[in-house]
């Protein structure tokens, strides 16, 4: 897809409470947009709209769902506090739903194949409740498999947090084959290689043209076959042996190999944790893989790694062909990576869009699929929106089928329309501020305990978010693995924050900010708007603890620069969230290999992390990660915040919108009724 405009003067939808001021810009039911405002898609596209329209009052729309709009009303329309709204703009009011589409007679350009330049895991039901048909495949799994891939993972419920399936109508009929998904990102996808995916937006396009050794059930947590027939894993979890599938092939025809899966894992570890963070981590002391015979691959660890199975099964390490993997990591990002998935790219723009074409003769799905054979789209057209009023308007009137990001306030517009609202929890390390423990007055570990208790946790949710959200209450989300309920440790307590930072000697000062030895209790978050309520919740963090005489500033940059300061340790604090459905993600997070912190080795905690890797039994290894959950917060390696949930709008054509078990999108059992 191309440039998306939205001409100056031309009605673009409802956008009156999506923070346009009021005045000349709104006319009747729709708006007009000022004219020096555009949607577009590309680079510097997402900054500049959501800098105007945040500019002009966008605060409590900020509820989306995946990670990354804003408003000044609650969900009944009452004005928010004082302390949330921005300065010095005037109200703005809700304007009626528009008479027409927000995209109505725009272009759209479609590249050619190759294109211009030829990503927040929690299982959720499977929509509509459908079964799984009986597999093709077969497990020679051990005992000890069913403990790493089985009962760990189902031990956490991962099933268990609600969500709202895009189940069909009683009037959809059966699966329909062919047609068109067009579906609104909120964000440009950063690379079209899925190894060196990062952000929710661009997986939900880099899961689809690739296949994993495994899947994970997004209902019962448990692994199942998907390029593997079959696997076993070693007695200490330093070697997993894994049975390809006969007769898959890539989309450049060549066939799948054990030396297929040699060659992407050791071009993972080539690209590096600096490009590959996700990837390179999940492969930490890789070995090497051997090649047993055509379809049998042993990898190997220098060190137990019983996570591995589980990352077995994301789509940072799905298999690619010889053709991508031989290539260097910036020619990987521009959109002719071959994978086996039932997808294939035809056209991609770096930083702009992706479409997808189904690919002919699929027939190798996951044992997690509800159908066999190819996928019922033909085509799928990712386009950029980020105004979150611009996508919603554009699904409600039909021109585009799904959106991310939709707001928990728009599905009476959306159901309105014979559409729905998808939500489910991610799993993983919840948004919270990273501390770098060698800056300012971050190295004092009194102030980042004190942290813990100074942050109201559920005003962040009753104020920017929304129901589907909730508040933080350990280092690990609560649909995770392993998770403990630690809100003890979070509550919110003021007073006990005073008290803490007066006890170590930080003391206000005439401003109301504390001071010790002429140092003020001033720090910085480095952060993007990846989720796009990122702003909004910080700035109310702000308050709070300005409340408690801390000082909090704002250090708002783009992702990439983002991710590539905080590789760096260049921050005083980082704000992100980080999904995964296994409690290493704690590993991957506040580890030695990465040492995100800046710290120094904490044997309490260091120990444990290697331990859990090792370990095969799964209580002893829930007992582990427990341990690390409560040594993070101790530690004040991490200031929790709020979970993330994601938010799917599907219109009413859009049937079995799903999401896998890492809280993504899986389109291959989605389909287009009513055509």
């Amino acid at each position: 897809m191309g440039t998306l405009w939205a001409q100056p003067g031309r009605r673009t939808g409802r956008c009156g409470h999506r923070g346009l001021p009021r005045g000349p810009h709104l006319t009747g039911g729709a708006c007009r947009l000022p004219p020096d405002l555009r949607v577009e898609t590309g680079a510097g596209a997402r900054t500049r709209a959501a800098d105007r329209l945040r500019d002009a009052g966008r605060l409590r729309h900020a509820q989306f769902g995946t990670r990354r709009q804003s408003g000044t009303g609650d969900r009944q329309g009452r004005p928010l506090p004082r302390t949330v709204r921005p300065r010095n703009h005037p109200p703005v009011r809700r304007a009626r739903r528009p008479h027409r589409g927000p995209l109505s007679g725009q272009p759209r350009t479609v590249p050619g194949r190759g294109g211009a330049g030829a990503a927040p895991p929690h299982p959720q039901q499977a929509a509509g409740g459908r079964r799984i048909g009986r597999s093709r495949l077969v497990i020679r799994a051990r005992h000890r498999i069913i403990a790493l891939a089985g009962a760990f993972v189902t031990s956490a419920t991962l099933a268990g947090c609600g969500g709202s399936p895009a189940a069909p109508g009683p009037d959809a009929g059966p699966p329909k084959p062919g047609g068109t998904l067009r579906y609104g990102l909120s964000q440009a996808p950063t690379c079209s290689d899925p190894a060196q995916s990062g952000t929710n937006q661009t997986i939900y396009v880099t899961r689809q043209i690739v296949d994993s050794l495994t899947d994970q059930d997004p209902k019962t947590g448990e692994l199942r076959p998907w390029l593997a027939r079959s696997w076993e894993v070693g007695p200490s979890a330093q070697t997993f042996t894994f049975h390809l599938a006969d007769g898959v092939t890539f989309s450049d025809g060549t066939p799948l190999t054990a030396d297929s899966v040699k060659n992407t894992f050791d071009s993972i570890i080539r690209l590096g944790g600096a490009k590959a963070t996700l990837a390179a981590s999940y492969l930490t002391n890789y070995a090497g893989t051997t090649v047993v015979d055509r379809l049998t691959a042993r990898v190997s660890f220098s060190k137990p790694n019983a996570q591995f199975l589980q990352a077995s099964s994301t789509p940072q390490l799905g298999i690619l062909a010889d053709a991508t993997t031989a290539k260097p990591a910036e020619q990987r990002c521009l959109g002719d990576n071959i994978g086996s998935g039932p997808f294939t790219y035809a056209g991609y723009r770096q930083d702009a869009s992706a479409t997808l074409a189904k690919r002919a003769g699929y027939h190798w799905g996951s044992a997690v699929f509800a159908h066999q054979g190819e996928a019922y789209l033909d085509r799928i057209e990712f386009t950029v929106v980020p105004e979150s009023g611009v996508r919603t308007g554009s699904l409600a009137s039909g021109q585009l089928d799904a959106i991310s990001d939709a707001l928990p306030q728009d599905a009476p517009q959306l159901e309105a329309a014979g559409g729905r609202l998808l939500t489910t929890a991610n799993p993983g390390v919840p948004f919270g501020f990273q501390t770098n423990v060698t800056r300012g007055p971050l190295r004092d570990p009194v102030v980042r305990q004190a942290l813990l208790s100074a942050i109201d946790r559920k005003q962040l949710v009753d104020t920017v978010l929304g129901p589907q959200f909730k508040p933080a209450t350990s280092s690990l989300a609560s649909t995770t693995p392993g998770y403990q309920d630690l809100s003890a440790v979070l509550a919110y307590d003021p007073a006990a924050t005073r008290r803490i930072l007066d006890g170590a000697g930080w003391l206000p000062g005439g401003d109301g900010i504390r001071a010790k030895n002429g140092v003020r209790l001033s720090f910085s978050v480095l952060f993007s708007q990846v989720f796009a309520g990122n702003q909004a919740i910080i700035e109310l963090v702000q308050q709070q603890l300005r409340q408690v005489g801390v000082e909090l500033k704002l250090d708002l940059v783009s992702a990439p620069e983002s991710i590539a300061r905080e590789n760096k340790q260049d921050f005083d604090s980082a704000y992100y969230n980080s999904t995964r459905a296994d409690g290493d993600i704690l590993r991957t997070t506040f580890g030695l290999d990465r040492n995100l912190n800046a710290r120094e080795r904490i044997p309490a905690l260091d120990d444990v992390l290697d331990e859990q890797l090792g370990t095969v039994d799964p209580a002893a290894r829930v007992d582990r990660i427990h341990t690390a959950q409560r040594q993070v917060l101790d530690n004040g390696l991490w200031i929790p915040t709020v979970e993330l949930s994601q938010a799917i709008g599907a219109g009413p054509n859009a049937r079995d919108v799903k999401f896998e078990a890492s809280a993504r999108l899986q389109f291959f059992d989605t389909w287009l009724s009513g055509r």
